[in-house]
């Protein structure tokens, strides 16, 4: 009987079991038939059975749908069409007195993605060195990333001669040196104040081409000619221990023929590359030029402008701006105004990144830090990178998250290509650039020129 009854049950266990077999059959028979007709087209190339209409929402009811949540506003762009943020190597330097303002600047500028070089030079007091040294040592960010250094051996410089183009060789030696890779050099001093943020920066600088170097530059010389190309300086500052001003001698002398002077702007930001050939000078133009600056007037507003416009393999890579706001006399004189608040609104309106001179504990650094940098006094400036809360008072950038997220205060930067007739401002394919930075309105639009194909700097 037990044997009966366990047979029984075997044989009811796979009568259900071929119960399910029927119905999967015919389900996948009329599957098939369905996907068949699917393939199916009429005689104007239409599908007979246009299933998906039926499935998709309409243009009107999706945008009507989105229209509900504040997400559909937000317009996010694609991991894969971000760029890789650069890295920007700063020098900023200063003299006597300077040292507070060449602090509050590093704060102003300082991103753990960028590399820095601090200088104060030789006429600063050593109590003022060693302050701005402890500074630099001591604070918890700077020692976790060891990306700011600072010059402890100080140069003796005057700001009108050739010590500060040397310098300037001097930081970007070290920063070649000792500090990996970066994409961009700028020159800045503790009169200037940035007018954006790291992020705003990093993000603009993501849709440019490394290679390019921004240094405001011209061949008319005009008035200079006869003024600091024909004569002769000695600037004390090469071989003494002690400032002292540059003095003139009674012999002057001829242009060269050898290259053709260019001249510009003292502030700029230069390739990596354009950097390495001035360091190591390959073809020994940098080396020739440097020695023939050594005795002019102002050397810093001509040495890399004749440099670069005279190199065949840098000319073609200029983008005449030096990224700042200055506020001239008109004809220009030997130092441009001082920015107060009175200036803010031009500032805005210039879209620089960067402005000159400011007087120390200038009134309008707090509305730039309030207004454009959103800093609080004697904090870093924030970035995507600090996740601090800022609770009681504390700098959010602190705690420290991921370096590459870039938090842009809008949505950032205008660069277009355009023609360009400057003799040393045409780039390959005779494209240049025009960068337009704004602190309140930053968006990417490239305008490519076509059809435009000339030799430039022919021989």
């Amino acid at each position: 009987m037990k044997k009966l009854k366990n047979y029984y049950m075997h044989l009811r266990h796979q009568s259900m079991e071929r119960k399910w077999i029927f119905p999967l059959a015919i389900g996948s028979i009329f599957s098939l038939f369905l996907l068949f007709l699917t393939t199916l087209t009429s005689l104007d190339g239409s599908p007979l059975l246009q299933f998906h209409q039926y499935f998709t929402p309409s243009a009107t009811t999706a945008a009507a749908a989105a229209s509900i949540f504040v997400e559909s506003k937000l317009r996010p762009i694609p991991i894969s069409s971000l760029p890789p943020p650069p890295r920007l190597a700063y020098l900023i330097s200063g003299s006597a007195g300077d040292g507070a303002m060449l602090r509050r600047t590093l704060q102003a500028l300082y991103h753990p993605y960028n590399q820095y070089v601090v200088h104060l030079d030789a006429e600063s007091t050593a109590e003022e060195r060693l302050d701005l040294y402890d500074y630099v040592k001591t604070h918890l960010v700077f020692g976790k990333f060891k990306n700011v250094r600072m010059i402890t051996k100080a140069n003796l410089v005057t700001y009108r001669g050739p010590t500060m183009v040397a310098n300037t060789l001097h930081a970007a030696a070290i920063l070649l040196k000792e500090c990996g890779d970066w994409d961009w050099f700028i020159n800045l001093s503790a009169a200037d104040y940035p007018l954006v943020t790291q992020d705003d920066m990093l993000h603009t600088f993501s849709y440019l081409p490394r290679d390019l170097n921004f240094i405001d530059h011209t061949s008319d010389i005009g008035w200079k000619e006869f003024q600091r190309a024909k004569p002769v300086i000695i600037d004390p500052g090469l071989y003494m221990t002690k400032k002292s001003d540059v003095f003139w001698i009674t012999q002057r002398r001829s242009v060269p023929s050898a290259f053709k002077l260019f001249t510009g702007s003292a502030w700029m930001a230069l390739s990596r590359p354009f950097i390495d050939y001035c360091i190591w000078g390959w073809d020994n133009l940098p080396r020739t030029v440097l020695m023939y600056y050594a005795n002019f007037i102002s050397s810093p507003e001509g040495y890399f402008h004749t440099v670069i416009c005279n190199a065949q393999e840098f000319r073609n890579t200029t983008v005449n701006s030096d990224l700042h706001f200055i506020s001239w006399d008109n004809p220009p004189k030997q130092h441009p105004h001082y920015l107060t608040v009175d200036d803010m609104q031009r500032m805005v309106d210039s879209n620089a990144p960067f402005a000159r001179k400011f007087h120390h504990d200038e009134p309008v650094l707090d509305k730039i830090d309030t207004e454009l940098l959103f800093r609080g006094r004697d904090m870093l400036i924030p970035g995507g990178w600090c996740i601090g809360n800022g609770e009681n008072g504390t700098d959010p950038c602190l705690v420290v998250g991921n370096l590459t997220v870039l938090r842009p205060t809008a949505d950032a930067l205008d660069v277009r290509k355009e023609d360009d007739e400057d003799e040393c401002d045409r780039l390959k394919d005779s494209e240049s650039f025009f960068v337009r930075f704004s602190p309140n309105s930053f968006q990417l639009n490239i305008i490519q020129l076509e059809g435009i194909r000339e030799e430039s700097h022919k021989e």
